[in-house]
Protein backbone atom coordinates (compact mmCIF):
# COMPACT_ATOMS: atom_id res chain seq x y z
CA UNK A 1 0.00 0.00 0.00
CA UNK A 2 0.96 3.51 -0.15
CA UNK A 3 2.10 5.76 2.62
CA UNK A 4 -1.10 7.85 2.53
CA UNK A 5 -2.74 4.87 2.79
CA UNK A 6 -1.21 3.43 5.51
CA UNK A 7 -1.27 6.85 7.34
CA UNK A 8 -4.88 7.61 6.44
CA UNK A 9 -6.46 4.36 6.59
CA UNK A 10 -8.00 5.12 2.96
CA UNK A 11 -6.74 5.98 -0.93
CA UNK A 12 -5.46 9.34 -1.63
CA UNK A 13 -7.90 11.02 -4.12
CA UNK A 14 -6.14 11.00 -7.52
CA UNK A 15 -8.27 10.54 -10.84
CA UNK A 16 -6.96 6.98 -10.73
CA UNK A 17 -7.99 5.80 -7.28
CA UNK A 18 -11.01 7.69 -8.10
CA UNK A 19 -11.81 5.05 -11.08
CA UNK A 20 -11.20 2.05 -8.98
CA UNK A 21 -13.05 2.42 -6.09
CA UNK A 22 -16.27 3.86 -7.72
CA UNK A 23 -16.59 6.99 -6.22
CA UNK A 24 -18.44 10.07 -8.62
CA UNK A 25 -15.98 10.60 -11.44
CA UNK A 26 -14.20 13.94 -11.46
CA UNK A 27 -15.82 16.84 -14.38
CA UNK A 28 -12.36 15.90 -16.23
CA UNK A 29 -12.42 12.68 -18.30
CA UNK A 30 -9.97 13.28 -20.62
CA UNK A 31 -7.27 13.93 -17.71
CA UNK A 32 -8.39 10.89 -16.12
CA UNK A 33 -8.17 8.70 -19.09
CA UNK A 34 -4.90 10.11 -20.40
CA UNK A 35 -3.57 9.24 -16.79
CA UNK A 36 -4.99 5.67 -16.99
CA UNK A 37 -3.24 6.10 -20.39
CA UNK A 38 0.05 6.70 -19.42
CA UNK A 39 -0.15 4.48 -16.06
CA UNK A 40 -0.41 1.18 -18.25
CA UNK A 41 1.97 2.37 -20.72
CA UNK A 42 5.10 3.18 -17.95
CA UNK A 43 3.98 -0.46 -16.53
CA UNK A 44 4.03 -2.16 -20.25
CA UNK A 45 7.52 -0.46 -20.46
CA UNK A 46 8.88 -1.74 -16.66
CA UNK A 47 7.47 -5.21 -17.70
CA UNK A 48 9.42 -5.03 -21.12
CA UNK A 49 12.44 -3.91 -19.50
CA UNK A 50 12.28 -6.68 -16.75
CA UNK A 51 12.16 -9.15 -19.53
CA UNK A 52 14.86 -7.83 -21.35
CA UNK A 53 17.35 -7.32 -18.54
CA UNK A 54 15.89 -11.25 -17.32
CA UNK A 55 16.81 -12.97 -20.87
CA UNK A 56 20.57 -11.54 -20.16
CA UNK A 57 20.86 -12.77 -16.67
CA UNK A 58 19.47 -16.18 -18.14
CA UNK A 59 22.36 -16.53 -20.25
CA UNK A 60 25.10 -16.65 -17.68
CA UNK A 61 22.52 -18.68 -15.70
CA UNK A 62 23.33 -22.67 -15.28
CA UNK A 63 21.21 -24.57 -13.20
CA UNK A 64 23.25 -26.58 -10.61
CA UNK A 65 21.63 -29.27 -8.60
CA UNK A 66 23.69 -31.63 -5.77
CA UNK A 67 22.73 -34.69 -3.95
CA UNK A 68 22.52 -35.85 -1.15
CA UNK A 69 26.07 -37.08 0.49
CA UNK A 70 27.65 -35.04 -2.32
CA UNK A 71 30.92 -33.05 -0.82
CA UNK A 72 30.91 -29.08 -1.61
CA UNK A 73 32.59 -26.13 -0.57
CA UNK A 74 31.00 -23.14 1.01
CA UNK A 75 31.75 -19.68 -0.14
CA UNK A 76 32.68 -17.19 2.29
CA UNK A 77 31.35 -13.40 1.25
CA UNK A 78 35.00 -11.36 1.23
CA UNK A 79 34.66 -8.41 4.05
CA UNK A 80 36.90 -5.75 3.73
CA UNK A 81 39.01 -5.31 7.09
CA UNK A 82 37.46 -8.79 8.64
CA UNK A 83 40.27 -11.22 9.90
CA UNK A 84 38.52 -14.26 8.92
CA UNK A 85 39.93 -17.94 9.21
CA UNK A 86 43.87 -16.17 10.46
CA UNK A 87 43.87 -13.59 7.13
CA UNK A 88 42.96 -10.56 6.78
CA UNK A 89 41.62 -9.10 3.53
CA UNK A 90 42.23 -10.43 0.01
CA UNK A 91 44.64 -13.37 1.38
CA UNK A 92 40.98 -14.84 3.12
CA UNK A 93 39.92 -17.90 1.53
CA UNK A 94 36.80 -17.36 -0.60
CA UNK A 95 35.70 -20.85 -0.12
CA UNK A 96 36.11 -23.27 2.99
CA UNK A 97 35.24 -27.07 3.55
CA UNK A 98 34.71 -29.22 1.83
CA UNK A 99 31.09 -30.06 3.60
CA UNK A 100 28.93 -33.17 2.87
CA UNK A 101 24.94 -32.08 1.46
CA UNK A 102 22.40 -33.20 4.18
CA UNK A 103 19.12 -32.74 2.67
CA UNK A 104 17.66 -30.33 -0.65
CA UNK A 105 15.47 -27.88 1.16
CA UNK A 106 13.79 -26.45 -2.08
CA UNK A 107 14.87 -26.24 -6.08
CA UNK A 108 18.01 -24.02 -5.30
CA UNK A 109 18.59 -24.55 -1.26
CA UNK A 110 20.78 -27.22 0.56
CA UNK A 111 21.14 -28.16 4.40
CA UNK A 112 24.83 -29.17 5.06
CA UNK A 113 26.65 -30.99 7.80
CA UNK A 114 28.64 -28.06 9.50
CA UNK A 115 31.75 -28.57 11.95
CA UNK A 116 31.02 -27.60 15.75
CA UNK A 117 32.82 -24.38 14.81
CA UNK A 118 30.84 -23.22 12.62
CA UNK A 119 27.67 -24.19 14.70
CA UNK A 120 26.34 -20.19 15.10
CA UNK A 121 25.66 -20.25 10.98
CA UNK A 122 22.10 -21.32 9.88
CA UNK A 123 23.11 -24.88 8.08
CA UNK A 124 20.86 -23.88 5.02
CA UNK A 125 22.40 -22.13 1.80
CA UNK A 126 21.67 -21.11 -1.92
CA UNK A 127 22.84 -23.39 -4.96
CA UNK A 128 25.16 -20.31 -5.72
CA UNK A 129 27.19 -20.27 -2.13
CA UNK A 130 28.10 -23.51 -3.28
CA UNK A 131 31.03 -24.88 -4.92
CA UNK A 132 31.12 -28.80 -6.07
CA UNK A 133 33.97 -30.65 -4.81
CA UNK A 134 35.99 -33.07 -6.57
CA UNK A 135 38.07 -35.51 -4.70
CA UNK A 136 41.45 -35.58 -5.80
CA UNK A 137 44.09 -38.65 -3.62
CA UNK A 138 47.01 -36.04 -4.81
CA UNK A 139 45.52 -33.32 -2.89
CA UNK A 140 46.25 -34.84 0.49
CA UNK A 141 50.01 -35.18 1.62
CA UNK A 142 51.52 -37.93 4.15
CA UNK A 143 52.26 -36.04 7.66
CA UNK A 144 55.80 -36.93 8.51
CA UNK A 145 56.83 -37.77 11.79
CA UNK A 146 58.37 -34.35 13.14
CA UNK A 147 60.92 -34.16 15.98
CA UNK A 148 60.47 -31.31 17.80
CA UNK A 149 62.96 -29.49 20.59
CA UNK A 150 61.63 -28.77 24.19
CA UNK A 151 61.26 -25.27 22.98
CA UNK A 152 59.23 -26.45 20.05
CA UNK A 153 61.03 -25.66 17.36
CA UNK A 154 62.65 -28.51 14.60
CA UNK A 155 65.39 -28.50 12.52
CA UNK A 156 65.33 -28.78 8.40
CA UNK A 157 68.15 -30.19 7.08
CA UNK A 158 68.82 -29.68 2.87
CA UNK A 159 68.28 -33.05 0.99
CA UNK A 160 69.24 -31.66 -2.33
CA UNK A 161 70.06 -28.30 -4.03
CA UNK A 162 67.73 -28.00 -7.03
CA UNK A 163 68.98 -25.39 -9.09
CA UNK A 164 71.65 -22.20 -9.00
CA UNK A 165 72.27 -18.84 -10.59
CA UNK A 166 73.30 -16.13 -10.09
CA UNK A 167 72.03 -12.17 -10.22
CA UNK A 168 73.64 -9.02 -10.32
CA UNK A 169 71.60 -6.22 -8.53
CA UNK A 170 72.98 -2.57 -8.39
CA UNK A 171 76.34 -3.61 -9.37
CA UNK A 172 76.50 -6.55 -6.30
CA UNK A 173 75.73 -10.49 -7.57
CA UNK A 174 74.03 -12.71 -5.30
CA UNK A 175 73.75 -16.48 -5.72
CA UNK A 176 70.52 -17.79 -5.43
CA UNK A 177 70.45 -21.82 -4.40
CA UNK A 178 67.07 -23.66 -4.36
CA UNK A 179 67.14 -26.02 -2.03
CA UNK A 180 65.06 -28.99 -0.99
CA UNK A 181 64.42 -29.44 2.93
CA UNK A 182 63.77 -32.80 4.34
CA UNK A 183 60.51 -31.59 6.60
CA UNK A 184 59.43 -29.16 3.99
CA UNK A 185 57.32 -29.50 1.10
CA UNK A 186 57.77 -26.17 -0.68
CA UNK A 187 61.23 -25.84 -2.03
CA UNK A 188 61.90 -22.42 -1.32
CA UNK A 189 65.21 -19.92 -2.62
CA UNK A 190 67.98 -18.70 0.14
CA UNK A 191 70.86 -16.91 -0.44
CA UNK A 192 74.23 -18.61 -0.66
CA UNK A 193 76.59 -15.87 1.89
Amino acid sequence: MAPYEALYSRRSRTPICVAETGQRLLPMPDLLKGTTDKVKLICDHLKAASDRQKSYADLKRKEIEFSMGEKVFLKVSPWKKVMRFGRKGKLSPRFIGPYEIVEQIGPVAYRLRLPSELEKIHDVFHVSMLRRYRSDPSHFMPVEEIELNPDLSYNEEPVEILASHSKVLRGKTIELVKVLWRHSVITNFVRAD
